[in-house]
């Protein structure tokens, strides 16, 4: 199992951004798969989006966990054995002001960064295939898709 990381700080806030952050909104801003069906179980508290890509369809099932909006491949069909991904974001005042205490320093720009969001997309994946350095390729394909739903959010949001 491989696991990326990709981040940004986009222009919006925080309650904007989370307005946007949809389970369907994310699916379509990584832009592999589209979205053919969505099913909120508002009991159990998870929304499971069906996913349509060049021959398949995978079902994703999202949760809120603390603040962060989790997702994970369910069930057996789709190109991953195992394919967990965590939406984590949080004001740039508050990131840099954790960053100022740790380093003892004072942000004089504070002001800008109350409409600014950090934004981390991470994502850990294995793929279901038996190819040398299946994981690797596929840690690589999934870093693209998190890259390209980061630009895709800056894109629409800012």
């Amino acid at each position: 199992m491989r696991e990326v990381t990709v981040s940004r700080t986009i222009d919006v806030s925080p309650a904007a951004l989370q307005k946007h952050l949809d389970p369907a909104a994310i699916v379509e801003a990584e832009g592999s798969f589209t979205v053919v069906d969505i099913d909120e179980d508002e009991s159990a508290g998870t929304t499971t989006v069906v996913a349509s890509g060049p021959g398949m369809q995978l079902p994703l099932e999202f949760e809120e966990r603390e603040g962060t909006i989790y997702y994970t491949q369910a069930g057996e069909r789709g190109p991953f054995s195992h394919m967990e991904t965590w939406v984590e974001f949080e004001s740039a005042a508050e990131r840099g002001q954790g960053q100022e205490q740790q380093q003892g320093q004072q942000h004089h720009d504070h002001q800008q960064q109350h409409s600014q969001t950090h934004l981390t997309l991470r994502s850990a994946v294995s793929l279901a295939a038996p190819f040398p350095f299946g994981d690797r390729i596929a840690a690589w394909k999934r870093k693209g898709e998190l890259q390209r739903a980061l630009e895709t959010f800056a894109a629409e949001l800012e």
